[in-house]
């Protein structure tokens, strides 16, 4: 019997080890704690190999419709020197930056402000834009292919506060920002269209919810895309939702966007923050 109750827990000690390691790979590939602290913004999530990957082609609930600037950033240098570049500020005459336009008084500022991008596409008015998640090549709308970044919003309308768990895929660079603090940067590409690298553990607030996805790349596939768990698609409505142009859109969230007139919204990032 001593022999058998030895054997017995060294059965049980090496399930119990087998089971805390798997428990610690998939706890890796869950990004916790958010939004990323000043002192890490540009940082990569530690760990961050090939061996998290996960494939989510069954995926149902990819998000296809975004809003954002008409055309790409083009002839950029590399998102690796571009990363710490804001081209929403820089377009907009810092009256929008990439910060405060995933706020609603930021969001809300796009009907008025155009991008200016001289050297870099041109002027891009703001419009909604579908993609295939599908599509390894969805970044490309036309113009270089290499070289380019797109920015994209959508505004999630949460029924409480909530936790929610956001599936990101890209190629290259990707930052994510979610009512003015930035949850996600990664500046290694995921490995196809709808194979994810990590999953963000994120905190959605009751209402308007406007997020922010940048993403560069330098060459070959040019991707970006975003779902989130099953429970927060189920509970939430995403916009665009069926707008096809900007005017379409702003109609579809007003019932989400402040009561007092757009002249006397907030137009600092200071100021949001205040808020």
């Amino acid at each position: 019997m001593r022999k058998i109750s030895i054997f017995t827990l060294a059965i049980a000690i090496v399930f119990t080890l087998t089971i805390i390691g798997a428990q610690s790979v998939f706890a890796a590939g869950l990004i916790q704690g958010g939004p990323l602290a000043e002192d890490v913004l540009l940082e990569d999530p530690d760990p961050n190999d090939d061996g998290l990957r996960e494939d989510h082609a069954d995926v149902e609930t990819w998000i296809t419709k975004w809003y954002g600037p008409d055309g790409n950033y083009e002839n950029s240098n590399g998102f690796g020197e571009e990363a710490e570049t804001d081209h929403i500020s820089l377009g907009t005459g810092d009256k929008i930056t990439q910060v405060s336009l995933s706020t609603m008084a930021g969001l809300l500022m796009t009907q008025d402000v155009d991008v200016e991008w001289p050297d870099h596409g041109g002027t891009r008015a703001w419009t909604v834009f579908e993609i295939d998640p599908a599509d390894g090549d969805n970044m490309n709308r036309g113009g270089p292919v290499d070289d380019i970044e797109t920015y994209a919003v959508i505004v999630i309308d949460a029924p409480s506060a909530m936790t929610s768990i956001m599936s990101p895929a890209h190629d290259d660079h990707a930052q994510i920002w979610i009512n003015g603090e930035k949850w996600y940067n990664n500046s290694r590409w995921t490995g196809a269209a709808r194979t994810v690298l990590h999953n963000v553990e994120v905190e959605l607030q009751k209402g308007a919810n406007v997020l922010v996805y940048r993403c560069g790349e330098g060459g070959g596939s040019a991707y970006f895309n975003l779902h989130f768990d099953d429970a927060t698609h189920d509970a939430v409505t995403i916009y665009p939702k069926d707008a096809t142009d900007q005017q379409s859109f702003f109609d579809e969230i007003a019932p989400l966007t402040p009561v007092e007139p757009q002249g006397k919204l907030t137009t600092t990032w200071a100021d949001i923050k205040q808020r």
